[in-house]
C-alpha cells in the first residue's frame, strides 16, 4: 500500500527526472543549432540552415508526449523536431554534410531530413508541405486502429497556405488522430506576421469545430502539459486539435540572414534571450524547486557540448556518397 507521503515523493521525482530530462533536450538542440552555424560560417556546410534556436521548448514539450511510434512531420526550420524525436546527432550532422552516413544519405541536407524509425516522416522545405503528410499519417492510424496519433509541426508563415484548410476539414469529418502545432516565432521569413495574418489565429481551426489552445510556447512544462492533454484525446478518439505556441526565433530567417535591424530591432532579440529564454526560465525553476544545482547543469552543458563536438568529428570524417548512387532513392 503507498502512502501519501510515498505518493507524493514518487511525484516529486517524476517531475524531477522530466524536468531534468526537458532540460537535457533543450540544451543538446541549441548546441546542436551552434555547431551547425559554426559549420555554415567555416563554409564547411553546402546550402543554408534555419535554426531552431529560441524555440526549443515546442519540440521538446510536445515530443514529451508522444509514443516512439507516434508521428511528426517538420518544417524547413526542423533540427529540433528531429532531435526532439529521438535523432542521433551523429546522423543528422553528416546529412547536412552531404555524407553518406546521413539520414538521407547525404541527399536531402538541413531541411529533408526523416527517420521513420523514431517516427518521424520528413523535414519538408515547401511551407506547409507536410500538412498533408501528417493527416494522412493520422488517416492511416485510424484505419488501421493502432492508436497512434501524428503531430504536424509548422510555422505561422503556413496559415496562408491552402492545404491547411483542406486538411482541416477532412480531419475533423473523420475525427483523425492529429495534432496541428503552430509555432509562432513572429516573423514571416522578414515580414511580422500582423502584417499577413488577419483576425484571430485560433478562429481558423475552431471554423470547423476544432478544438484549439494557445500555450506559451517558451514554458516547456505547459507546451508539455497542453499536448499531453491534447495527444491523449486524440489518441482516445476525441479528433484533431490544434495548438498555438508563441515563441521567438533568435537567429535570422536563414544562417545567412545576419542584418535583421531593418525587420527587428537589436532589443527586441535581447529581450527574448534575456527574460524569455526557454532553457533559462526552466534551470531557475529547476533550482528555485530543490529540483537540480547549478553545477548539475553546468556539468551537464560540458558533457553535451562534447558529444555535439564528437558528432561533427563523425560527420567530417563520413565520406561522401559514391558517384554511382545519383540516381539511386530518386521517384518520379
Amino acid at each position: 500500500m503507498t502512502t501519501a507521503a510515498g505518493a507524493s515523493a514518487k511525484t516529486i521525482a517524476t517531475l524531477q527526472d522530466r524536468s531534468i530530462q526537458f532540460y537535457r533536450q533543450m540544451v543538446r538542440i541549441r548546441l546542436f543549432e551552434e555547431q551547425v552555424n559554426d559549420l555554415y560560417t567555416r563554409a564547411l556546410m553546402p546550402g543554408l540552415a534555419h535554426l531552431y534556436s529560441g524555440e526549443e521548448a515546442i519540440a521538446v514539450g510536445v515530443c514529451g508526449a508522444l509514443h516512439q511510434d507516434d508521428y511528426i512531420t517538420s518544417t524547413h526550420r526542423g533540427h529540433g523536431h528531429c532531435l526532439a524525436k529521438g535523432a542521433s546527432p551523429k546522423l543528422m550532422f553528416a546529412e547536412l554534410l552531404g555524407k553518406a552516413d546521413g539520414y538521407c544519405h547525404g541527399k536531402g541536407g538541413s531541411m529533408h531530413i526523416a527517420d521513420p524509425a523514431t517516427g518521424n516522416l520528413g523535414a519538408n522545405a515547401i511551407v506547409g508541405g507536410s500538412m498533408g503528410i501528417a493527416t494522412g499519417a493520422a488517416f492511416s492510424a485510424r484505419r488501421l486502429g493502432n492508436g497512434r496519433v501524428a503531430v504536424c509541426f509548422f510555422g505561422e508563415g503556413a496559415l496562408g497556405q491552402g492545404l491547411l484548410y483542406e486538411v482541416m476539414n477532412l480531419a475533423q469529418l473523420w475525427k483523425l488522430p492529429v495534432l496541428y502545432v503552430c509555432e509562432n516565432n513572429l516573423y514571416n521569413e522578414y515580414t511580422h506576421f500582423s502584417e499577413t495574418t488577419a483576425g484571430d489565429i485560433c478562429a481558423r481551426p475552431a471554423a470547423f469545430g476544432i478544438h484549439a489552445e494557445t500555450v506559451d510556447g517558451q514554458d516547456v512544462h505547459a507546451v508539455y502539459a497542453a499536448a499531453q492533454r491534447l495527444v491523449d484525446r486524440a489518441r482516445s478518439g476525441g479528433g484533431p486539435a490544434f495548438l498555438l505556441c508563441n515563441t521567438y526565433r533568435y537567429t535570422g530567417h536563414h544562417v545567412g540572414d545576419i542584418n535583421r535591424e531593418y525587420y527587428r530591432t537589436r532589443q527586441e532579440e535581447q529581450t527574448w534571450k534575456t527574460e524569455r529564454d526557454p532553457i533559462r526560465l526552466l534551470g531557475d525553476r529547476l533550482i528555485a524547486e530543490g529540483l537540480a544545482d547549478r553545477g548539475l547543469l553546468e556539468g551537464m552543458e560540458v558533457e553535451i557540448r562534447a558529444e555535439m563536438k564528437a558528432a561533427v568529428e563523425f560527420a567530417m570524417e563520413s565520406p561522401y556518397p559514391a558517384a554511382g548512387e545519383v540516381e539511386k532513392h530518386v521517384y518520379a
